[in-house]
């Protein structure tokens, strides 16, 4: 997986991300599991696809958001960090891209 951190530095590029959400995650994160569960709920309901990428597999993805995970993206923009809005989340979705 390639991240590419892009000039406002809150936007990734996923290579090889199809999926409109992303969750940055780790081994062991309790929080993280909470995060994907909202994350598969609200993409269950909205017909969208989401990925799961463990911030460590990538040196500048882990430098930057160590101390955030779960970080979730929509679209390539960081969304929320620690925890899911899912009221939140879905409105992001419904906006389209």
């Amino acid at each position: 997986m390639n991240a590419h951190v892009g000039k406002d530095r809150h936007v990734i590029d996923f290579t090889e991300q199809a999926e409109r959400v992303v969750v940055l995650t780790r081994q062991g994160c309790h929080l993280c599991d909470e995060a994907i569960a909202q994350v598969a709920a609200v993409c269950a309901e909205t017909g969208q696809a989401y990925g799961v990428v463990d911030v460590d597999s990538d040196p500048e993805l882990q430098r930057r958001y160590t101390d955030q995970v779960p970080v979730t993206f929509v679209d390539g923009a960081q969304h929320d960090f620690w925890r899911v809005d899912p009221v939140r989340l879905r409105a992001a979705l419904m906006r389209g891209h």
